[in-house]
């Protein structure tokens, strides 16, 4: 496990009662549904991650608009900085290809973790 900040522990279970409809699409039509445990809106260090599978040490973030802001853009970089240099990858995607493009994102997450669509329970 990794360290966190326990005082973003009321703000993480906050979050996970109010996913955002990507987040829910994501998580209701793939995440839920694979055969390895999912963690949503998991904290490490001092981030909060949209999912968090530890066996294959992924994040999943998705993004809306204010991720493509000058900040956003900045602290995303920072957080897949610090992530990486704990050998996490780091899979990203917009609101816009989960709305759009759902299959082709959902491929890529299984082809990430080894797995199918037939492995979906």
């Amino acid at each position: 496990m990794y360290d966190y900040n326990k005082e973003l522990k009321s703000v993480a279970q906050k979050l996970r009662k109010e996913m955002t409809p990507e987040e829910k699409h994501l998580w209701y039509d793939l995440l839920k549904r694979l055969p390895i445990t999912v963690r949503r809106q998991f904290q490490i260090r001092d981030f909060i991650v949209d999912f968090y599978i530890a066996s294959a040490k992924t994040v999943i973030e998705i993004d809306g608009r204010q991720h493509r802001s000058r900040s956003g853009l900045e602290a995303d970089a920072e957080r897949d900085r610090v992530l990486t240099e704990l050998g996490i990858t780091v899979l990203r995607f917009s609101n816009k290809s989960i709305n759009n493009e759902f299959t082709k994102v959902a491929g890529l997450i299984l082809d990430h973790l080894g797995l199918s669509f037939a492995d979906l329970k």
